[in-house]
Formats: structure tokens, sequence, C-alpha cells
């Protein structure tokens, strides 16, 4: 498995897993573009600054980013801390709009890798509502249906984690055979990230102490990377439509 000379866009390369995702891709041969609302502190092959709660400012960027690019790693987000409104823009509808405008760039062996979480395994519960969202035609279609739809601050991170997944899946077969590209997920549970102190604090002290019997630690960001850069890869040619759990296996205590 490598990454040697595809051209990849990385969301969220400033920290993280998107840090350490896109120090890998280097290492393994890519050409790396990353995009952040924050200066990068690492060594890229280019970088673009976009606020990607604002679809102006993402279709503004473009012109700044390769005419053909190989995979697209989606990592930036913002926390359940943040406002619902907020986490809906930058989470879900700024994702999916970014992401259709570098599926443009995109040709046949492409790959998008959506980063979801732990948290959406409740989709199926929620499923015809995130559906009926993913349906919607364009960033402010969407945004017109929450409206309407409005999702509650506590649950919000959990809902548009669900609606990442839901819309995943019900896109990726038509973008595979119409297209040759592949769309998956992958699912972390908590990582040591620099926004670990706010998922402790959106799920509450009695919810973190209850599951933390359920697994070793959490993950450090470059366990979750090498996930990543598979499903970028060639070596992933076969594998479209899923939603990978990385969470050193956290979810499967719950069957």
């Amino acid at each position: 498995m490598h990454l040697a000379n595809k051209t990849i866009v990385v969301t969220g390369c400033g920290s993280g897993i998107g840090s350490d995702f896109a120090k890998l891709a280097r290492l393994q041969g890519a050409r790396v573009i990353g995009v952040d609302r924050n200066d990068p502190m690492l060594t890229l092959d280019g970088f673009v600054k976009i606020d990607l709660g604002d679809p102006a400012a993402i279709d503004a960027a473009m012109a700044q980013l390769p005419a053909h690019i190989d995979a697209l790693a989606n990592i930036a987000g913002v926390p359940g801390t943040a406002p619902a409104e907020l986490v809906g823009k930058v989470n879900y509808l700024g994702l999916r709009h970014f992401t259709q405008r570098v599926m443009e760039r995109m040709g046949e062996g492409g790959s998008v890798v959506n980063i979801a979480s732990i948290l959406g395994a409740e989709w199926p519960a929620r499923l015809e509502p995130h559906r009926e969202l993913g349906a919607t035609a364009s960033f402010e279609a969407g945004a017109a249906w929450l409206a309407k739809h409005p999702v509650p601050q506590e649950t919000c991170y959990q809902y548009f984690k669900e609606a990442l997944i839901v819309w995943t899946y019900t896109q990726s077969q038509k973008q595979f055979l119409e297209r040759g590209i592949r769309m998956n997920c992958v699912a972390p549970g908590p990582v040591f990230t620099p926004i670990l102190g706010d998922f402790v604090q959106m799920l509450g002290n009695e919810r973190v102490e209850k599951d933390a019997h359920r697994m070793k630690r959490p993950a450090f960001s470059d366990e979750v990377a090498p996930v990543i850069a598979f499903l970028c890869s060639d070596a992933s040619r076969w594998v479209s439509g899923i939603n990978l759990p990385v969470d050193g296996g956290l979810a499967s205590t719950y069957v």
C-alpha cells in the first residue's frame, strides 16, 4: 500500500488526525494539499485557507486547488460544544458541498474518505430524516431543511455524524458505478486530539465513566491515519460504501 504520485486534499490538516494523515501521505509519496481555517504548522505541498461552513468561500477557493485530485480526506470538523447550527454547516453541509466540488476534479480510481464517529452508530433510528436531508440539492436547501427540522444542541454532533454516514451510503454506489469514485467513512472512537476535552464536556462525565471500561484508552491520531491512507490507496480499489470503525474494539462491546 502506498500513495505515490497521488494528489490528495486533506481538510483539517492543522492538527490531530488531519495533521498525522497529511504527514503519512507525504511520507508515502503523495502530493498533499491541506485545507484548514487556521494556518498549518507542518510541511505541505500546498495550502488553502477555507471556512468550510461558508459555501461561497468554498466555491471561491476552488480556483486554488489542483485541476486533478485523486483523493479527498474530509477530516475537518467542530465539536458538539459549538453551536448546533455551526456543527451542521461545517460537519455536514459544508463537507458535502466541498466534496461535490472536489469530485468534479476526480476521475476513475478517485477516493473520498469521510471521518464519521462511533457516535454515529445510531443512524438506523433516524434513517428517514437523514435520507431527506441528504436528498436536498444544495447547501442552501439543506440549511432550509434544517431550519424546519431543528437539531437539539445536546445531540447535534451525533446527529450530523449519523447524517454523514447515511449520505455516504446513499451516494457511494452511484458515484462508483457512474464514475469509478469510491466513498467511504472511517468511524473513530475517542482520540487524543486537541478537542478530546470538548467531547468529554459534550458527553458528560457520567457517560465517559460508564464507557471507560469498554476500551483500553483513546486512540492516538497516528493510529487512525493509516486507515485513511488505506482507503485513499489503490489497495482498497474494491472497497466502497463502508463505515469502518477504528475504535480499539469499542463498538463491539455494545453487541
